[in-house]
């Protein structure tokens, strides 16, 4: 699905920004982290997001990475697909999303704030992958 730069790309931790479709119709549209799994961008999230609810019922998104004017690469992606929702009962893809984002200490800080939330991964399937400037 991915061009080996497109891949090497998103392998960067880099800031996402999420869109799904609110019930009023109109994009919602975040800020996140991400995994790249496959071909597949997983995300991490409270079960009580909006974001959540959006893809729960029109599970259609969209996510861009990096096209930033300001960074020295302003190579970016946009990829478009349908979004499931898969449980994080153990925590484990929290995990490997925390440590890829943070040093070991915030890491660790931030996964005991979290040890008591309802974490879920939402799974960005694309279906399209179009490179941005």
């Amino acid at each position: 699905m991915y061009s080996d730069e497109a891949r090497a790309f998103l392998e960067r931790p880099l800031i996402a920004r999420l869109a799904t479709i609110g019930a009023d119709g109109y994009p919602h549209n975040v800020p996140l982290w991400y995994l790249l799994e496959g071909d597949d961008i997983l995300i991490i999230s409270d079960r009580k997001a909006r974001k959540v609810q959006n893809a729960l019922a029109r599970p259609q998104a969209a996510i861009a990475i990096g096209g930033d004017p300001g960074d020295e690469d302003s190579t970016g992606y946009m990829i478009r697909g349908d979004v499931t929702i898969e449980e994080d009962a153990d925590k484990a893809v929290t995990r490997r999303m925390t440590y890829r984002y943070e040093p070991k200490e915030e890491a660790e800080r931030l996964l005991d704030l979290w040890k008591n939330d309802d974490m879920i991964v939402l799974r960005l399937k694309p279906k399209s992958v179009l490179k941005v400037y």
